[in-house]
């Protein structure tokens, strides 16, 4: 087996061992293109595993970087070869890998937003320059549909994850939007579900729209992109019916009901 073919393995293990959605989104695509798609999900793996780490903020800030300048240097990490041949391949951009280390940076230094407006910023660098990076794998132009898309699965991340996120002592939830809602502290109540039944509105209107790139894409790679919608909005009907939840009660979905997501992807 070359470097270059074990450096693929080895990203595909990363995805399929890391990813909770994505590893079910890519396996109906093509060879080459699911490969790369690993590739890049290796690398935004790699930037959030340093932000959230326990490393020293300085020794964060200076692995970030070194990431970020990785992308213009001979390639020396599994990861590396990877995404270097998955760029050479299906010119994958620059700026959107860049913007995901522009993410996590922002993740050192900034733990709270005061509206939606700054909150999109963020999501535009962690998931809509994934969106952007991926759509060049699949073969369309459409990037403010993928990036579009990108957020809207952000912001379901969000929503999923404010316990977590506030144990590392993030809230990204609009501060203002707190306030409108009435909510004092991130726990379940009457105020808590308006809010995030908000947020939930939100993200489904954006998932809508992003889901308008299927329009440009081969079928296999909109099977794809079906299967990561299909997951999240699953995910968020599963919160909705939870009354939100979302600190004692799992919205993840079990393996079978993953795939039959797939399938429903495959026969639409």
């Amino acid at each position: 087996m070359s470097t270059v073919e074990q450096a693929y393995a080895e990203v595909q293990r990363v995805t399929r061992a890391r990813a909770k959605n994505f590893a079910y989104g890519i396996m109906v695509l093509p060879r080459p293109k699911r490969r790369a798609i690993a590739a890049v999900y290796a690398f935004a793996r790699e930037v959030d595993d340093i932000a959230d780490g326990d490393a020293p903020l300085e020794e964060k800030r200076e692995l970030l970087e070194a990431l970020r300048a990785a992308l213009d240097d001979p390639p020396q990490t599994a990861m590396q070869i990877a995404l270097s041949d998955a760029r050479e391949h299906f010119a994958i951009p620059h700026d959107a890998l860049s913007a995901l280390v522009d993410g996590g940076l922002q993740d050192l230094v900034k733990t709270r937003y005061e509206s939606f407006d700054q909150l999109r910023g963020y999501c535009e660098k962690v998931a809509g320059a994934v969106g952007v990076a991926c759509v060049a794998v699949y073969g369309s132009d459409d990037v403010e549909r993928a990036q579009t898309l990108g957020i809207a699965l952000q912001l379901i991340n969000i929503m999923r994850d404010v316990d977590e996120d506030q144990s590392l002592g993030r809230v990204y939830l609009p501060q203002d939007e707190l306030d409108r809602f009435g909510v004092q502290q991130l726990a379940p109540g009457p105020e808590w579900r308006e809010l995030m039944a908000f947020q939930a509105a939100r993200a489904r209107a954006h998932l809508d729209e992003g889901l308008h790139l299927l329009d440009s894409l081969d079928r296999r790679s909109a099977v794809c992109v079906s299967t990561f919608a299909g997951l999240y909005r699953g995910q968020l009907d599963r919160m909705e019916g939870n009354g939100f939840d979302v600190f004692t009660a799992s919205c993840r979905l079990s393996t079978p009901a993953k795939l039959a997501v797939v399938a429903r992807a495959l026969v639409r």
